[in-house]
């Protein structure tokens, strides 16, 4: 900056020297003629070789007059260079400072110090700006941190426990000297189930991870076709559960992953049936409310706190009363977020008056050049 900034006064003052001897140089011309009376042929040489002479004097001393000044214009100019170079010097150094500072913190800034801030008090300036830019992207980014830290823990918790389950059936076993065929086959069994157990929890985290990631792919679909086919894959659960499940499906389209979109209205469905109470309902609706293609499922299961909603949606979280022994892990509503902020959507979730959740989906409009 200080050399731009010199640079600039060094042009503009040499411009403005260059002008200056442009117009000085532009008043020599001294009119000898119009000098010289009129007088008789033989008094005229004597007088114009005195009035050449007086000329010649007048147009030297301009000339000294203007090196003088030029020289004198240079040597000020030199100097004020000199000074405006360290006035830009100083006066750059003053204004990046803050920037200076907050590439020092970020220096500083590792995964287990998110919380640092770069913005710093004053006046509202971009410096400013662009540290409260950075610490909103930091708390971003603890946030996520947090998130991932929390989710490696519980899934290192409900990974380790069948595992652990999966022992002990064995020691148990073999520690049997007199185990009959029946008592093995029985702890087969019960291997069989934990281990299928274990094989949705990883489908669920690889779905997870996969919604997090992004989409890879987006195409026209309709929310109705899909909420049909989670409804139908749904019905032997809720006819063994005494859950009635009804629909109003109306056309909804929007873009994005068929196949994850599929699962978001799965994982509803299956949540509003198994957390339901005994003959309780489960209702799915699609349509465009306000322009909005949405997905809502609502369910008449036990009651829940306006405050425990947001929790629902966390990983591995379940409602009171609820463990892994019932096939679910906690990670249905996650993926459903996921999904939802992968295609850019709204949830919006209601505990009921009487019980059970209503949770709608929003999706983003089908863009007009893309045909229904």
């Amino acid at each position: 900056m200080t050399l731009w900034y010199a640079g600039a006064y060094f042009l503009l003052g040499s411009a403005v020297i260059v002008l200056e001897l442009a117009l000085a140089s532009g008043s020599r011309t001294v009119s000898v003629a119009s000098a010289v009376p009129r007088a008789p042929e033989t008094l005229l040489l004597p007088a114009a070789r005195r009035l050449l002479n007086g000329a010649s004097v007048v147009v030297a001393q301009h000339n000294a007059d203007l090196a003088r000044l030029l020289a004198v214009s240079w040597v000020a100019f030199g100097l004020t260079a000199v000074v405006a170079a360290g006035f830009g010097w100083i006066a750059s150094g003053r204004m990046l400072r803050p920037l200076r500072d907050m590439a020092a913190i970020a220096h500083t800034i590792t995964a287990g110090s998110l919380g640092r801030r770069m913005a710093r008090g004053g006046r509202d300036d971009e410096f400013r700006q662009l540290g409260e830019a950075f610490d909103d992207l930091l708390g971003r980014l603890e946030a996520s941190f947090e998130a991932q830290r929390r989710f490696v823990a519980n899934a290192s918790h409900e990974l380790r426990t069948p595992l652990t389950l999966h022992r002990t059936l064995l020691q148990v076993a073999l520690a049997d000297p007199n185990a009959s065929a029946l008592s093995l086959r029985a702890t087969c069994e019960e291997l069989l189930t934990s281990g299928r157990d274990q094989e949705r929890l990883l489908e669920a985290l690889l779905t997870l991870a996969t919604s997090e990631r992004g989409l890879d792919r987006a195409a026209p679909l309709d929310l109705a076709l899909l909420a049909r086919r989670a409804i139908e894959a749904a019905s032997p659960a809720a006819a063994a559960g005494s859950v009635q499940l009804s629909s109003e499906l109306q056309p909804a389209f929007t873009l994005g992953d068929a196949a994850l979109v599929e699962r978001l209205i799965a994982n509803l469905v299956d949540n509003a049936i198994a957390y339901n109470r005994v003959a309780g309902t489960v209702y799915v609706t699609t349509g465009n409310p306000a322009g909005a293609p949405t997905v809502t499922v609502v369910n008449a299961g036990p009651q829940i706190a306006v405050g425990e909603v947001q929790r629902l949606f966390e990983p591995f979280h379940r409602l009171a009363g609820r463990g892994a022994g019932d096939g679910h892990h906690g990670l249905g509503l996650s993926i459903v977020r996921a999904v939802a902020a992968t295609h850019e959507a709204t949830i919006d979730a209601l505990p009921g008056p009487d019980g059970g959740l209503a949770v709608t989906v929003a999706f983003k409009q089908l863009p007009p050049r893309l045909p229904a």
